[in-house]
């Protein structure tokens, strides 16, 4: 574990005390609203050995750069996931070393693992006595099952609309959920358990949105660390995220920060932020310390980064690692979860296929070069919501039992080959 001396803004670096995490920094509101970060023992980040193969497994590999000691940590296992070559793939974008850093085999099948594996750490330490998040899908499940291996209750605020599936895995947890007509609302309500009842946040809870819990955020790092070690301690010249608030933005710059200071790597990557409305690449654009809320010209089937309006934190790690925010559409998203399960062999939800929109568009304008080493995240598993997918898919094919008048058919839909 590493000592933890309070927080920081990431705007204007103003200090606050390590329970502050339900606030945003007070000194940036009148200008732009910045999330906070945990600062450590400045011995952190001085030169210390690589990890070697007697160090552990998944996220606790790193355990002495996090929070909480695994000891204090509720685990069930997520982390150490794997980074795919995407060979299919990179044909057809022209991408030499592309890869995928596949989250879907986390224990809810989802990033979100990460950030509630650490929250949920923080918060049984803090003796918190109830987990509440807000949230449209994967947050609010991973929040609820390490809710239930801590042996704490957790109640989670969505709204009409979200993907059943998920919230069946919600449900399934044990969490309370509660859908909100409006989807500002489920803030509202939070943040009124939050100040009133002392509930502990996993997940935004009040407008306009800064990030999650900064603590949370720390578990993030994990897959920078995790990315590097398994390129052979390289780091990748691009990072591609679909990006709805910036947490995981925002937590993977931490740990390539980390690396630099620690001496296993001697660059940073640039990042890209794929999103929906276009709200980092407006404030990119304008020059502006605040995304602005932006039309919501259509109704997206990537629930989960399906914001209007984004954060500072995520603006500023696309800003700082000079890379780039890129507007992606459903059917691009559709197109490319059918590409990299038929291809791939990886089925992921729609909102995981917002990084290789970004890809394929940054490939066909120059701005990522053949020989580039890519790496995009594949956030969650296609099993989240397989209805996006079904309403794709048409009719199942059906065949009587005749076996004579089945062959013709299938012969005839091309399954069967058509001179036998």
């Amino acid at each position: 574990m590493a000592a933890v001396l309070g927080l920081q803004c990431i705007r204007c670096d103003a200090r606050y005390p390590a329970d502050h995490y339900a606030h945003d920094c007070s000194a940036c509101r009148p200008v732009a609203r910045s999330n906070l970060t945990v600062v450590y023992d400045e011995s952190l980040r001085r030169h210390r050995s690589k990890p070697t193969s007697g160090s552990g497994n998944g996220l606790w590999r790193y355990g002495d750069l996090l929070p909480v000691a695994e000891i204090d940590g509720v685990s069930l296992g997520e982390g150490g996931s794997r980074l795919h070559r995407l060979s299919h793939s990179a044909e057809r974008v022209g991408i030499r070393n592309l890869f995928a850093k596949d989250e879907t085999r986390n224990p809810t099948w989802s990033f979100k693992d990460r950030l509630a594996c650490m929250a949920v750490s923080a918060a049984k330490k803090a003796g918190a006595k109830v987990i509440v998040s807000s949230s449209s899908g994967n947050a609010g499940a991973a929040a609820a099952a390490y809710a239930a291996k801590a042996g704490m209750p957790c109640v989670v605020f969505t709204f009409k609309g979200t993907a059943g599936p998920m919230l069946t895995q919600m449900r399934g947890y044990g969490a309370k959920v509660v859908a909100v007509e409006e989807k500002p609302d489920r803030w509202r309500f939070m943040e009124h358990t939050v100040r009133e009842f002392g509930w502990f946040p996993t997940s935004p809870f009040f407008g306009p949105v800064v990030g999650s819990n900064p603590f949370g955020i720390e578990g993030y790092k994990t897959l920078a660390y995790e990315v590097v070690e398994q390129l052979g301690w390289q780091v990748p010249d691009w990072c591609i995220l679909p990006v709805c608030y910036g947490d995981a933005l925002l937590g993977m710059w931490r740990g390539f920060e980390d690396m630099m200071a620690f001496g296993w790597t001697d660059k940073m990557p640039r990042m890209v932020a794929a999103e929906v409305y276009g709200s980092v690449g407006e404030a990119l654009s304008n020059g502006t310390d605040t995304p602005p809320d932006m039309p919501k010209a259509f109704d997206t089937v990537a629930v989960s980064i399906g914001a209007t309006q984004g954060t500072y934190q995520a603006l500023d790690i696309v800003r700082r690692s000079k890379g780039v925010a890129v507007k992606v559409g459903n059917d691009d998203m559709m197109r490319w979860q059918q590409i990299l399960a038929s291809s791939e062999g990886l089925y992921v939800e729609p909102a995981s296929a917002a990084g290789l929109v970004a890809v394929e568009q940054l490939a066909s304008t120059g701005r990522l070069a053949a020989a580039d080493t890519v790496v995009s995240l594949l956030t969650a598993s296609g099993l989240k919501d397989p209805a996006a997918t079904a309403k794709l898919q048409g009719e199942l094919l059906t065949v009587p039992s005749d076996f004579d008048k089945a062959a013709g058919i299938l012969r005839a839909s091309g399954i069967f080959p058509s001179d036998r």
